[in-house]
C-alpha cells in the first residue's frame, strides 16, 4: 500500500528536486506533517532543508497582529454588548449558551465572508433583495425566498416579533464585538482569519510557494487565500479523492472535491486515485453494545495487527469510548500513539475540582455555617483527598458512623490540608484560590512520587490534567480579579463545569510508530493497511445535532455560510477517504438505541452496501456468557461455627449473651440470614441518607413517646384524662413538636440539645406524620385512660438453659418493651408499630412454623408476656397479663383494638391473659432453641421468596 501522504512526498521531491527551504507545507491540521516528514526523508535519502511546516490555522495567524481571544472573555464581552443593545437583564449564566452560538455565528459569517451588513440588516428589507437579480445566485435566491415563503412578515406572532427585534439588533452587536475586540488586540477566529484576506499582500508572505496538502470543504476566506496564492503562481495543490465516488453525481463524498479540481488542479494524476474500484477485505459487525464492541476489539487486534504497528488504526466514531478502549488493549500492542484528546471530564483532576466547588457552594449553608454530609464526605472520599490527608479516611467513616448529617467546619479541620479544604469561601476570587492552592498541593504530592511504570501512560496524563485544570481556573480568577467576570458562585461553577468538560488533554508519544489510536477528524491525510471504526452508527457518523444557530437554514445557504448540508458532506469524505487504500476494514456499529445513538448502522455504511460492486462480509458479535443457574447456600454446623455460636450466645463465654426477639424471627424466616448477621456479624454498608428510613421513623416516634410519658408521670405515675386532654390542645402544639424536634435532633441529626433541627421538605413531612401518629396515640390512650406507666423503654431478661447433644448452653432471652400500664386488673405489654398491617395468628404453634403470613411481632409480644409471666413481681402476680399491639397509623379507626386475636377465622379471641398459653409458647421455643444450637443441622435459604424481597443479604444470597 502506497499512502497518500506518500505519493505526495515522491512527487513533490521530484518537481522541486529536494530545494524545499523556501516551501512551506499547508496541512488542515498538524498531525499529517510528522508522517509525511518521515516520507520525505525516505525519498531523499539524504539530509536535506525540510520544508516548513503549518496548519492552515497557524498560517493565517502568522499573518495577523491580533491573537485569538479566550472563549470564556469572550462571551464576557459579548455579553455587555449583548445587554446594552437589547437591555435584557439576562444573567451571563442564562446567556453562556446563547453568547457561544452567537460568536459561532459571527465565526461562520466570517469565514465566509458573508455580506454581514446586509445579512443582518431589517427583516422588511432584506425581503426586498429576493427581487435583485444582480444580488444572489439562482440557489441563494431560492433559499432566501423559501425562508420568506415560511417566515411570513405580514402574518405577526409574539414568536417572530420578538425574533424581528433581535435580528434587527444582530448587525450592531456584531460590529461592537468586533470593535471591542480590536481594540484590545483580540479576535475570534473567523474575525481574524477575514482581516487578514481582507489585507493580504501575497508578496509580503515568507515563503516562495506554499503546498496545499490533503483539503476537502474550503470556507470562503480559504478558497480566497488558495486563488490568490494561485494567480500568483505561489501555490501548488494536492486533494486527496477517489473517482469511485468522484464520478458519481451527486455524491456527498466528493462535492467539494470536484469544485476544488476544477478551481486549483492537483499535481498527481487521476490514476493514483482508483482504489476503491477494486476489491478489499471490509467486514460489517454488529455489536450489542458499546461494550461489546470493546471486548471485541483484543480478538480483533490479535488476528490483524500488522508487523509495523502503525499501519494499523483504530478509529472511535464515538470518542467516549475512549477510556475503555485503553483498558482493553491487548499484551502484544507493544507501542500506541494516541491522536486524540483524553476527556478532561474522566481525570481524576476534574472530579477533585468539582468536588471542592460543590462542597462550597451548593454544599453549604451560609445561614447556619455548616456543610451537607454528602458533599464533605465526596470529597473526603477522592483519592487525591487522601492523598493529600492522612485523616480523610478515618473522618469519613467517622461522619457516617456518627450519621452527622449537617458537619460544622470546625469539627472537619483535622489537619493543614483538611483547613485549608474545609474553610468556607463564598466569594468567587476566593474560590478560584482555594482550587488554585489544593491543586499545587497535589501537584507537589505528585512531584515527590516515582513515576509508575506499569501505568505510565495515565501517570504522565492525569500529571498534564492538574496542570491544566490549574492554568484554567487561573483564568477564570484574572477575569474575575479584573472585574470582567461578575456572576454568583453558583453561576462560577457551571461556568467552570462548562468549560473544563469540554477541554481535553493531548497525549504524548511518538507518532510515527506503534498502533494509531483516533477519532475521526483525526484520519485526515492518513491511510492505513488494517482499519477497525467503532461505533459507526447513525448518529455518530455524521455526528447528529451540532446545527444550533441564531441564523436559519434558508439565510444561512442565501449567504453561503456553512450549513448541516456542508457537515454531512464532510463526514462522507473522511468516511469513503478512510476505506480507498486500506486492506483490511471492520466497521462496528451496535444495535441499542440510546441517547444520540439510533441503535442503526451509519448511513454512510448502508450507502456503501448499496453501491460498492464487490461482497461485503457481515458477522454478529454474540457474547459468549452461558446463564448460571443459582445454587442452593448451605452452611453446616461446624465444630468452628458451634463454637463460634457458644461465643456469642453462651454467658460462660460471654457474660452479655442474649438471644433476642429479632434474632429468632430472623431464624425462623431465613436461618442463612440468622447465619450471616448473627453468627458471622455481617451487615450493610453504613450510610447517611437525606431520607428517613422505616426503622429510623420508628425510632425517632418511640423517643418521643417515651418522653412524653415520662414527663406525663413524673409526679404519680398516673395517665389522667384531664393529663392527656391538656397535651392535646392547641396550646401544647410546640410541646409535642419539641419532643418529635429532639428524637431527630437526637438520632437524625446528631445535633446538640441547644440547636433546633433543620427539615429539608422530606424530613419535614416526616416529621408532621410523626407528630400525627403522636396525637393518634395519645388520643387511643385518652379513650383507655385513666391507667397508671409502669414504666417505658423497660428491658427485659430471663436465664435459660439450652440442651444439645455436646451439653447445655447457658444463655439469656429478652429484649425491650416499648411500654407496660396498669389499669385495675389488667398488666398490659404494650409495642409500638408505626408500620406493618395489624393480624393474627391461628395458634402459639402456628408462630413457630415459617410461613408467609407468620406474624413476627406477635411473637416478639407473646416473648416478652412469657418472661414476665416468670418473673412478675409480688404486686404483679395476680394481674392479667395482656400483650398489645399498638398499629398508630391504625389506631384513628374507632372500632380498632390494639388487643391480639387468636384463633381460627370465625372463632378468634382477645388475648386478655397470657398466663393460659405460658406453658405451650415456652415448650415451642425450648424447640426452637434446641434446633438453633444442635450440630446436626445446617444453616439454610428460606424456600418462602416473600422473604428476600428486602433482606440485606439478597445480592450474597443470589436468590
Amino acid at each position: 500500500m502506497e499512502t497518500f501522504l506518500k505519493q505526495v512526498a515522491i512527487d513533490l521531491y521530484k518537481k522541486t528536486g529536494g530545494d524545499l527551504s523556501h516551501t512551506a507545507v499547508v496541512f488542515p491540521n498538524k498531525r499529517a506533517a510528522l508522517f509525511f516528514n518521515e516520507y520525505l526523508a525516505q525519498e531523499a535519502g539524504h539530509p536535506i532543508w525540510s520544508p516548513a511546516y503549518v496548519s492552515i490555522s497557524e498560517l493565517f495567524r502568522q499573518c495577523s497582529s491580533l491573537q485569538i481571544g479566550d472563549p470564556v472573555k469572550l462571551v464576557c464581552e459579548l455579553y455587555k454588548i449583548f445587554r446594552n443593545a437589547t437591555g435584557s437583564q439576562e444573567s451571563l449564566d442564562a446567556f453562556y449558551y446563547w453568547g457561544e452560538l452567537l460568536i459561532s455565528d459571527f465565526d461562520d459569517a466570517d469565514k465566509n465572508m458573508a455580506d454581514t451588513k446586509t445579512l443582518f440588516s431589517n427583516l422588511s428589507d432584506l425581503n426586498e433583495l429576493t427581487d435583485r437579480e444582480e444580488f444572489l445566485e439562482e440557489g441563494q435566491k431560492e433559499a432566501l425566498s423559501q425562508f420568506f415563503r415560511n417566515f411570513s412578515i405580514e402574518q405577526s406572532t409574539e414568536l417572530k416579533d420578538r425574533f424581528s427585534r433581535l435580528w434587527s439588533q444582530l448587525g450592531n452587536i456584531y460590529r461592537e464585538f468586533r470593535d471591542v475586540l480590536h481594540r484590545q488586540g483580540l479576535a475570534y477566529e473567523g474575525m481574524l482569519y477575514r482581516e487578514v484576506i481582507e489585507q493580504l499582500d501575497v508578496t509580503t508572505l515568507p515563503h516562495q510557494r506554499y503546498v496545499f496538502v490533503g483539503f476537502n470543504v474550503l470556507n470562503k476566506v480559504e478558497h480566497t487565500l488558495f486563488t490568490r496564492l494561485h494567480e500568483a503562481g505561489m501555490a501548488s495543490f494536492y486533494w486527496d479523492y477517489d473517482e469511485f465516488y468522484l464520478q458519481k453525481h451527486p455524491h456527498e463524498a466528493g462535492e467539494f472535491i470536484r469544485r476544488n479540481l476544477r478551481d486549483f488542479p492537483s499535481e498527481l494524476p487521476p490514476e493514483l486515485f482508483r482504489n476503491l474500484n477494486r476489491p478489499k477485505e471490509i467486514t460489517y459487525v454488529e455489536s450489542s453494545t458499546e461494550n461489546a464492541q470493546i471486548r471485541y476489539l483484543p480478538q480483533w487486534l490479535g488476528e490483524n495487527l500488522t508487523e509495523q504497528e502503525k499501519e494499523t488504526a483504530v478509529v472511535l466514531c464515538n470518542e467516549a469510548l475512549l477510556p475503555s478502549m485503553l483498558h482493553a488493549l491487548p499484551g502484544e500492542v507493544r507501542h500506541v500513539n494516541i491522536t486524540m484528546g483524553f476527556p478532561m471530564s474522566q481525570t481524576p483532576a476534574y472530579s477533585f475540582l468539582n468536588a471542592l466547588l460543590q462542597l462550597h457552594t451548593e454544599g453549604y449553608n451560609p445561614n447556619n455555617g455548616r456543610f451537607l454530609f454528602a458533599e464533605v464526605v465526596s470529597l473526603l472520599k477522592h483519592p487525591y483527598t487522601r492523598m493529600l490527608s492522612e485523616q480523610a479516611d478515618e473522618l469519613a467513616r467517622k461522619l457516617t458512623t456518627d450519621n452527622r448529617f449537617f458537619p460544622h467546619p470546625s469539627e472537619l479541620q483535622q489537619d493543614e490540608v483538611l483547613r485549608l479544604l474545609f474553610t468556607p469561601r463564598t466569594q468567587n476570587a476566593a474560590l478560584c484560590q482555594l482550587v488554585s492552592d489544593a491543586l499545587k498541593q497535589v501537584a507537589l504530592v505528585y512531584k515527590n512520587k516515582p513515576k509508575e511504570k506499569d501505568n505510565e501512560a495515565f501517570d504522565q496524563l492525569y500529571r498534564e490534567a492538574l496542570f491544566k485544570a490549574y492554568t484554567q481556573i487561573n483564568r477564570f480568577h484574572s477575569l474575575i480579579e479584573s472585574g470582567e467576570l461578575e456572576v454568583t458562585p453558583q453561576t462560577l461553577v457551571r461556568l467552570v463545569n462548562r468549560v473544563m468538560s469540554s477541554s481535553s488533554i493531548p497525549f504524548h508519544g511518538e507518532p510515527a510508530i506503534g498502533l494509531q489510536v483516533m477519532g475521526v477528524l483525526e484520519t485526515r491525510n492518513l491511510d492505513f493497511r488494517h482499519l477497525i471504526l467503532l461505533s459507526v452508527n447513525e448518529g455518530q457518523l455524521p455526528k447528529a445535532g451540532g446545527d444550533t444557530s441564531f441564523i436559519p437554514y434558508n439565510l444561512r445557504k442565501a449567504f453561503g455560510m456553512t450549513t448541516i448540508d456542508h457537515k454531512i458532506a464532510v463526514f462522507a469524505y473522511y468516511f469513503y477517504r478512510l476505506l480507498q487504500r486500506a486492506e483490511k476494514v471492520s466497521l462496528v456499529y451496535n444495535t441499542t438505541s440510546d441517547g444520540l445513538n439510533r441503535g442503526e448502522m451509519s448511513r454512510f455504511m448502508l450507502q456503501f452496501l448499496i453501491e460498492w460492486g464487490y461482497d461485503i462480509k457481515r458477522v454478529k458479535l454474540e457474547a459468549a456468557q452461558s446463564p448460571q443457574g443459582s445454587e442452593e447456600i448451605l452452611i453446616r454446623k461446624t465444630p468452628e461455627i458451634m463454637k463460634r455460636l457458644q461465643s456469642i450466645y453462651d454467658q460462660r463465654v460471654n457474660p452479655r449473651a442474649l438471644i433476642s426477639p429479632s434474632a429468632l424471627n430472623c431464624y425462623m424466616d431465613c436461618s442463612l440470614k440468622f447465619y450471616y448477621k448473627y453468627v458471622a456479624g455481617l451487615t450493610a454498608p453504613e450510610e447517611v441518607s437525606a431520607e428517613i428510613d422505616s426503622a429510623l421513623f420508628g425510632t425517632i416516634f418511640h423517643d418521643a413517646a417515651e418522653h412524653i410519658y415520662k414527663d406525663l408521670t413524673a409526679r404519680n405515675g398516673v395517665i389522667t384524662r384531664q393529663l392527656l386532654t391538656d397535651l392535646l390542645s392547641k396550646e401544647q402544639e410546640h410541646t409535642l413538636r419539641e419532643y418529635i424536634d429532639r428524637g431527630f435532633r437526637e438520632h437524625f441529626f446528631n445535633l446538640p440539645e441547644n440547636e433546633r433541627p433543620e427539615y429539608n421538605g422530606i424530613q419535614y413531612i416526616n416529621s408532621e406524620v410523626i407528630y400525627r401518629y403522636i396525637r393518634q396515640l395519645l388520643e387511643k390512650d385518652l379513650q383507655y385512660a385513666p391507667f397508671s406507666l409502669v414504666g417505658s423503654e423497660i428491658k427485659v431478661r430471663e436465664n435459660i438453659r439450652i440442651s444439645t447433644p455436646k451439653g447445655e448452653i447457658h444463655s439469656c432471652i429478652g429484649g425491650t418493651i416499648d411500654r407496660m400500664d396498669l389499669k385495675e386488673n389488667c398488666l398490659r405489654i404494650v409495642d409500638y408499630k408505626t408500620g406493618g398491617k395489624s393480624g393474627s395468628t391461628t395458634s402459639v404453634e402456628a408462630l413457630f412454623e415459617p410461613s408467609k403470613n407468620r406474624s413476627g411481632y406477635i411473637f416478639q409480644t407473646f416473648l416478652y408476656a412469657a418472661i414476665l409471666c416468670e418473673q412478675s413481681e409480688e404486686k404483679f402476680k395476680d394481674k392479667d397479663i395482656t400483650p398489645v399491639l399498638l398499629y398508630i397509623h391504625e389506631a384513628a379507626n374507632e372500632d380498632y383494638s390494639p388487643v391480639i386475636k387468636m384463633g381460627e377465622a370465625r372463632k378468634k379471641e382477645e388475648v386478655t391473659d397470657f398466663r393460659k398459653f405460658n406453658t405451650d409458647f415456652r415448650t415451642h421455643l425450648k424447640t426452637l432453641l434446641e434446633e438453633i444450637f444442635n450440630p446436626d443441622g445446617d444453616f439454610r435459604q428460606t424456600e418462602i421468596e416473600e422473604k428476600c424481597a428486602y433482606c440485606d443479604f439478597k445480592n450474597l444470597c443470589k436468590k
